[in-house]
C-alpha cells in the first residue's frame, strides 16, 4: 500500500505566515525510524512537508484505486504550521481530498488541544480531573475556591509549554503573565494534585486496547513533567516506569477512565491521556494528547514494547487500526470467501507495484519510435528482445518476418491460446524536441503513450505478474508485435493473420475509451493519393487550361456527396501539397483522400467514384490515383465469448466496463472471422495521435489486471 508521511519540520510553505508558531517538530531520525518500519511492512513510503504544496504532491502520489485495492494512506505526524487550529490542518484537508489517515479528526485535535474544553466534557462526562479556573490576563480576577499549590499552563498548547506550580497568587499571577506574553492565550489554572504522574497509551479503535500504563519517576526536583524534560535539557533523567507499579484493580480502573476519556472526546486509532494519583490512590486525569508521539523513548512506545509489539510491529499495527476503520478487516477477497487463490496473488502483486508501472511506462514513453524513425524503432525492438528473453518467452520463427513483425510465445506456446497485438511504432513522422512523460491526477501525458507506450506496459506488468506466481510458463500465450501502425500495417498484416490462426482468440491493445469501454466494432480505411499533373499558367492568362489547383477544388465537392453517415461511410481530404514555378499557378497537386467504411461492397463502389472524380481531362489535366492502404473493418460478432468473460471478470472485480465502436481501423480488421476478438484493451485516451496524447492513469492498472486475470484462466 501506498503510505505518505507528512510531518511539519523546516518548511514554512504558506501564503502568508503570522499568528501563533507551532513549536512542535518531529525529529528527522523519528521520521526515518517510522518510514523504515513501513517499508519492512511492504509499503511504498514517501515523506512530505504539510505546507501548502500538500495536495499537488498527494494527487502524485496517490492515483485513483480500483475496487478491492487497499487505497494510499497518510501516516499524520503533522503539528502544523501555525495558527491556534494547526493540528487540524492536514486532517481537514486530508478529508476534503478522500484520503484515509491515520490519527484522530480534526474535531478530536480542536477538543483535545484546548485543555478547557477537554476538562469541561471529561468533567460533563463524570470522569475524575481536577478543579480548575481560566484566566484571559494576568490582571483578572480570581475569586475561585481552588487550594493552592496551582498548575498553570497556556490553553491551548502542547509539549508542557508553560508549564509551572505557582504557590501563591503573586507567583500565579506572574505565571499568568509569562503564558500571556508569550503565547497570547488564557491560561488553565488546575489544582495540583501532589502525588504519582502515570500515562496510559491507547490502540485501536472497536475496541480500543489500553497499554500497560506508565509511571515517570521525576527524583528530585519538580515532581512533574516539563519542557525540559522532555527535550532532555533539564539536567536530570526522568525514569519511564512498566507496568506501573499498581494493584490489578488500580491498572484496570485507570485503564478503563482512559478507555472512556478516549471515547468521550472521539479519539481514533491512538492517544494517550495523562493522570495524577493522589496519595490516597485516587486518579485524576490531566489531559489527552490526541497525537502520543512516536519517538523511540515516548512512553506510547515503550509501553507496546512492554506487551509484545516493537517499533516495527506498533506502527504497522497503526495502519492496520486505521485501515480497519476506514474499510472493516476485510477489503481484499480472500480464497476463504471462494475467490481463486492465484487470483488473490495476480492482483495483490500488480496493486502492490503501481509505482513500478508508471515508473516503467515513463521509459518507454520517453523513447520516441515514430513510424518514420529506424533508429528508434530498432532501440524499442532491442529493449523488446531483452524483456522477452527476461521474461522466459522465445521467438517463434514461423510468424515472424524479422522486419515488420516479430512473434514471441511462452513456453506453452500460443497453439489454442491467446494471441496479444500491439504496436511498437508511434504513427506519424513528426520533427522536433520529443514531448516527454507527465502526470497527473487523472492522465498520464507522453509522445506515443496512448497509441503504443500504454498498451505495452499493461502487457509487460501483466506477463511479469504471471511469472511472478509462476504460471506465465504453463499458459498459452503469444505476443505479435508490428511496427508499421503509421503505414496501415502494409507489411505486416499477411503475417498477423497467419498467427492469428494458430490462436483461440485475439486481444489488440489499442486504447479504449473512458468508463473501461474496449472496442467491439471499427471502420475499415481505404486510402489513395491522388495526383493531379498540368502544364505551367500565368496568372491572369486567357488560356483554356486550368491549373491542377482550381481542377483539385473543383472536382473536391463530389466528394463531400460521397459521405453518408447512416451508412457509416465517410470521405475526407488528408493532405493537400501543390507544386509552382514562381508567379505561375500551380500545375502539379498531390492529395489524400481517405475512405471509412463498414459494408465492403459500399466501399468498392465508392472507390470506383472516387477514381471517376479524379480523372484526366481535356484540358490539359492528366490524373493519378493510387490505392495506398487498405484496412479491413472490425464488424461486431455475435455471442462474443471472449467479451462474455471479460465482462464477467469486470463485475467480480468491481471495475468499469463496456463496449463501443470506432472510427478508426486497427489490426482487428484483419482477424479471421470466426476468431474471438477485442479491440481497444489498452487504456483510456485522448488526444490520440497528437503531442498532448494522455492516457486514464486508473485504466493502466485496471486493465493490467483484466487482462491478467483473463489470461490466467
Amino acid at each position: 500500500m501506498k503510505i505518505a508521511i507528512v510531518y511539519n519540520r523546516e518548511s514554512q510553505a504558506v501564503i502568508n505566515l503570522f499568528g501563533t508558531l507551532n513549536r512542535e517538530k518531529y525529529g528527522l531520525e523519528t521520521i526515518n525510524d517510522i518510514k523504515n518500519a513501513l517499508e519492512k511492512g511492504g509499503h511504498q513510503v514517501r515523506t512530505f512537508e504539510g505546507d501548502k504544496n500538500i495536495i499537488e504532491k498527494l494527487e502524485k502520489f496517490m492515483p485513483s484505486v480500483i475496487s478491492g485495492e487497499r487505497p494510499g494512506l497518510v501516516f499524520n505526524l503533522s503539528y502544523g504550521i501555525q495558527g491556534k487550529g494547526r493540528y487540524m490542518h492536514i486532517p481537514g484537508i486530508l478529508e476534503m481530498l478522500g484520503i484515509p489517515y491515520v490519527g484522530s479528526g480534526p474535531d478530536t485535535h480542536a477538543i483535545a488541544l484546548d485543555k478547557v474544553v477537554t476538562k469541561m466534557i471529561i468533567a460533563q462526562k463524570g470522569l475524575p480531573t481536577p478543579r480548575f479556573t481560566v484566566m484571559d490576563r494576568p490582571d483578572s480576577p480570581f475569586k475561585e475556591d481552588l487550594k493552592y499549590p496551582l498548575i498553570v499552563k497556556p490553553k491551548d498548547e502542547a509539549v508542557s509549554f508553560g508549564l509551572r506550580i505557582v504557590h501563591n497568587e503573586e507567583e500565579l499571577r506572574e505565571g499568568v503573565r509569562v503564558i500571556f506574553t508569550t503565547f497570547n492565550t488564557p491560561t488553565l489554572v488546575e489544582e495540583y494534585i501532589d502525588g504519582r504522574e502515570i500515562n496510559v497509551g491507547l490502540l485501536g479503535n472497536n475496541p480500543v486496547v489500553a497499554l500497560p500504563p506508565v509511571e515517570l519517576n521525576f527524583g528530585e526536583g519538580l515532581q512533574i513533567y516539563t519542557f525540559e524534560d522532555k527535550k532532555n535539557t533539564s539536567g536530570r533523567t526522568v525514569e519511564k516506569i512498566c507496568p506501573a507499579p499498581l494493584s490489578q484493580e488500580e491498572t484496570e480502573k485507570i485503564q478503563q477512565l482512559a478507555i472512556d476519556t478516549f471515547n468521550a472526546l472521539g479519539c481514533s486509532d491512538s492517544a494517550r491521556v495523562d493522570f495524577r494519583l493522589d496519595k490516597e490512590g485516587n486518579p485524576y486525569i490531566l489531559e489527552v494528547n490526541s497525537m502520543a508521539s512516536l519517538g523511540d523513548t515516548s512512553s506510547f512506545v515503550f509501553a507496546a514494547e512492554k506487551m509484545g509489539l516493537d517499533y516495527t510491529a506498533l506502527i504497522n499495527r497503526l495502519i492496520d487500526v486505521a485501515y480497519e476503520r476506514y474499510f472493516g478487516p476485510y477489503i481484499l477477497p480472500s480464497a476463504e470467501n471462494g475467490v481463486n487463490d492465484m487470483a488473490v496473488n495476480i492482483f495483490n502483486v500488480i496493486t502492490r507495484k503501481r509505482d513500478d508501472m508508471e515508473e516503467e511506462l515513463k521509459t518507454w514513453t520517453n523513447i520516441p519510435s515514430w513510424t518514420e524513425d529506424p533508429v528508434g524503432i530498432h532501440t524499442v525492438l532491442r529493449k523488446i528482445e531483452e524483456r522477452m528473453n527476461k521474461l522466459g518467452l522465445t521467438i517463434n520463427d514461423e510468424h515472424t518476418n524479422g522486419r515488420s513483425a516479430w512473434t514471441w510465445s511462452t513456453k506453452a506456446g500460443f497453439k489454442d491460446g491467446t494471441l496479444i497485438v500491439i504496436p511498437l511504432d508511434i504513427p506519424g513522422n513528426r520533427t522536433g524536441f520529443p514531448i516527454p512523460f507527465r502526470s497527473e491526477q487523472e492522465w498520464l501525458y507522453g509522445e506515443g503513450i496512448a497509441s503504443s507506450r500504454g498498451g505495452l506496459t499493461t502487457l509487460l506488468r501483466t506477463l511479469e505478474a504471471l511469472k511472478e506466481i509462476k504460471v506465465l510458463d504453463s499458459r498459452k500465450i503469444g505476443v505479435f508485435y508490428y511496427n508499421d501502425e503509421g503505414r496501415g500495417m502494409r507489411y505486416s498484416s499477411p503475417t498477423l493473420v497467419e498467427a492469428a490462426k494458430w490462436a483461440k482468440q485475439v486481444i489488440i491493445m489499442q486504447p479504449g475509451f473512458e468508463g473501461g469501454k474496449i472496442i467491439d466494432q471499427r471502420r475499415g480505411t481505404k486510402k489513395f493519393a491522388v495526383i493531379l499533373e498540368g502544364v505551367p499558367i500565368r496568372v491572369g492568362s486567357r488560356a483554356k487550361q486550368i491549373d491542377a489547383l482550381s481542377y483539385f477544388l473543383e472536382q473536391a465537392h463530389g466528394l463531400q456527396a460521397l459521405s453518408s453517415p447512416d451508412k457509416k461511410l465517410t470521405v475526407a481530404v488528408h493532405d493537400l501539397h501543390s507544386e509552382r514555378y514562381s508567379v505561375l499557378l500551380p500545375h502539379r497537386v498531390k492529395a489524400t483522400v481517405s475512405l471509412t467504411y463498414l459494408d465492403e461492397n459500399l466501399s468498392r463502389m465508392v472507390e470506383n467514384e472516387i477514381r471517376n472524380i479524379f480523372k484526366s481531362n481535356p484540358k490539359g489535366i492528366q490524373a493519378f490515383v493510387e490505392k495506398l492502404e487498405e484496412r479491413p473493418p472490425l464488424i461486431k460478432r455475435k455471442n462474443n465469448p471472449l467479451l462474455n468473460k471479460l465482462e464477467t471478470l469486470s463485475e467480480e472485480l468491481k471495475i468499469p466496463f463496456g463496449t463501443e465502436s470506432s472510427l478508426l481501423a486497427t489490426a482487428a480488421g484483419v482477424i479471421p472471422e470466426d476468431l474471438p476478438v477485442v479491440c481497444g484493451f489498452g487504456p483510456a485516451s485522448r488526444g490520440l495521435y497528437t503531442p498532448n496524447e494522455a492516457i486514464n492513469r486508473s485504466e493502466l492498472i485496471e486493465k493490467t489486471l483484466l487482462l491478467a486475470l483473463l489470461l490466467l484462466e
